[in-house]
Order: structure tokens, then C-alpha cells, then sequence
């Protein structure tokens, strides 16, 4: 993976690819900023040159080691992964692995050894046999609605959910967030899925895109990388860096 901008130490602006980003550069270029004083979402996805989310309904037909290395990143500077049910579901969703790599990385960083994985799930809609309830070291948050049958809340909670009821007929995305702000969670890393996203756009909650772009012309039927809300008015981002391998593009944009 080489960087094109911004320019990392030594790298000569005549030959910007010369030299392989390193993991160092990576956590430099991706850091949450310094003295967080809120929650701050970055959210993280891949998508085809013509729009499309996934390739044969899964993110995976359009992954590549260096976005998984940008992604694996992403949980490893993360308080909580921020995830939507349906997503959780189609991509089999764990709880986050342990590593070396994570571990160290991590403490360095001073934050807990493993970031949970908290759901939003309008229904309690997760079925009760998911991985990421049965194949996790840290229970899982579903963020729900009282609109949820009380048997689902109940049930999940039996198979070691926490639930957190934060809307009526909706989850209200700003009340996850200060429920995540008051549990000392300020570094929220959003996977998506697109209909997630595309409510976090409406409700302006996004500071940081991660978008991956795979070199690939799916065509017509995917979905986009948002489904669903209605945004009121274009969120303005600035372009903060550009990294490249093999054809892949690893965009990284700001809140302007």
C-alpha cells in the first residue's frame, strides 16, 4: 500500500509511491483526534467504481488485504464498533477477535482490550443463534425501540445482550450516541450497513468517511452505500487523505 497524499516523512513529492505505508503511518493517518470531548463516528465502507455496496450481497466480493488492513485498523483505534442488524446478520458479525497485534496496538493506544459491538435493531430483530451473540468476549449493546416486542428484548438479553431502549418507532441515532458518550465510548467506528449510513447522514452525525473504492463495474442492482433516510442538504466533506494498491482506492474524508 502506498500513500498519494498527504505525503508521508521521507516520501518525495516527485515519487510519492516510493515507499510502502507502514503500520505507523497508518495510525498516524487514521488517528481519532486528540482530547475527544463528544462521540466522534467514522464510518467504514467499500464500494464498487459504479456505487454498488456489496458483490453478491456481501461487502466481501469487493474487499481487498489493503482495506481489510484499513478496516482491522478501524476496530483497533475504536472504542465500540457501531453496526446495523441486518448487516450484522448477512455478514455474520462476531464479537471482535483478540490478537497480539490488537492487543498491543490497544494498550498503547490506552483503550480496553476488546471494543463491543453495539447493534441497532428497530425489532430486536437479531436472531438468537447470531455470532455475534454466541462467538464474543464482550456482550454485545442492541440499541432497540419500545416499539420492540418485549419477548424479543427479553430473549436477547437472556442470550447475553445488553439492551438499550433509545427511541419509540425509530432508534433515535443522537440518543446511541450520547448513551455511547456517557459510557466514556467517544471513538465510534461505524461499519455500516448502507440503510445505518444513510440515517446517520439525515441526522448529520458523520465526522470521518473511510470509503474503499474497488476497481470493478458491478452494474445495475446493488444497493449504494446509502438506502433509506432522506437527507435534507448535501453534508460537506474535505478529501484528508488518498492511499492506493493494486487499483484500490482508500479514501478518508472529513466533516468540513
Amino acid at each position: 500500500m502506498h500513500t498519494l497524499w498527504p505525503l508521508t516523512p521521507g516520501q518525495s513529492p516527485d515519487n510519492p509511491a516510493q515507499d510502502a505505508v507502514t503500520d505507523a503511518d497508518l495510525e498516524r493517518i487514521y488517528a481519532y483526534p486528540d482530547d475527544l470531548d463528544r462521540p466522534w463516528v467514522q464510518v467504514n465502507f467499500v464500494s464498487s467504481a459504479d456505487g454498488a455496496a456489496a458483490l453478491g450481497g456481501l461487502s466481501e466480493g469487493l474487499s481487498h488485504p489493503a482495506d481489510k488492513r484499513i478496516f482491522a485498523l478501524g476496530r483497533d483505534l475504536a472504542d465500540v464498533v457501531l453496526v446495523g442488524a441486518g448487516t450484522a446478520v448477512a455478514e455474520q458479525y462476531t464479537g471482535v477477535k483478540r490478537g497480539e497485534r490488537r492487543k498491543e496496538r490497544r494498550q498503547r493506544f490506552g483503550l480496553a482490550p476488546i471494543p463491543p459491538i453495539a447493534v441497532v435493531s428497530a425489532r430486536c430483530s437479531l436472531p438468537l443463534d447470531s455470532p455475534v451473540l454466541t462467538d464474543t468476549h464482550v456482550a454485545p449493546i442492541v440499541f432497540t425501540t419500545d416499539a420492540a416486542p418485549h419477548e424479543r428484548r427479553s430473549a436477547l438479553a437472556d442470550a447475553g445482550a445488553e439492551i438499550v431502549v433509545a427511541g419509540d418507532g425509530h432508534v433515535h441515532l443522537p440518543s446511541v450516541l450520547h448513551e455511547l458518550g456517557e459510557r466514556g465510548l467517544l471513538r465510534i467506528n461505524c461499519e455500516g450497513g448502507p440503510r445505518l449510513l444513510a440515517s446517520m447522514v439525515a441526522a448529520d452525525l458523520v465526522d470521518q468517511l473511510c470509503l474503499t473504492l474497488a476497481p470493478v463495474l458491478t452494474g445495475a442492482g446493488a444497493e449504494r452505500i446509502v438506502t433509506g433516510a432522506v437527507t435534507d442538504a448535501p453534508r460537506e466533506l474535505a478529501l484528508a487523505s488518498v492511499l492506493h494498491e493494486d487499483g484500490f482506492l482508500m479514501l478518508r474524508y472529513r466533516r468540513r
